[in-house]
């Protein structure tokens, strides 16, 4: 079944969210308000038990792209999609150089959620 962490620190957005994965993925959706939290869990996580992580680029505890560094740092080849209200040149440079799967802009709309959250797996699952 597929595990996806996602960190967003807006609860409707968050909540939103979650409804579209586990309805339109099947998903199993492991929801995060603070980075730090889910910080903790991911690094807990393989890709056997985590397949996809989905996190806002601005947090209250340390923003989403720290996370994904973190995750880069541990060597987690984890599919990582990043929401953003401000994609700034810089951002995505550093992003993509991390091997960012994606970008989801803010407003959120779901069915690109769901779009980009397939084309990363499809990708990921490609690649093995």
């Amino acid at each position: 079944m597929l595990s996806v962490a996602v960190v967003e620190d807006d609860q409707i957005t968050l909540d939103l969210i979650v409804e579209a994965l586990e309805t339109q993925l099947d998903a199993t959706v492991h929801p995060f308000s603070r980075s730090k939290f889910a910080r903790d869990f991911i690094l807990q996580q393989t890709h056997d038990t985590l397949q996809l992580i989905i996190s806002d680029q601005v947090m209250p505890d340390y923003d989403g792209l720290s996370l994904l560094k973190t995750c880069h740092a541990a060597r987690l080849d984890i599919p990582f999609l990043l929401i953003t209200a401000d994609p700034s040149k810089a951002l995505v440079v550093e992003a993509k150089a991390l091997q960012v799967a994606g970008f989801l802009a803010k407003p959120l709309d779901m069915t690109e959620l769901v779009f980009k959250s397939k084309e990363a797996l499809a990708r990921t699952t490609s690649a093995i």
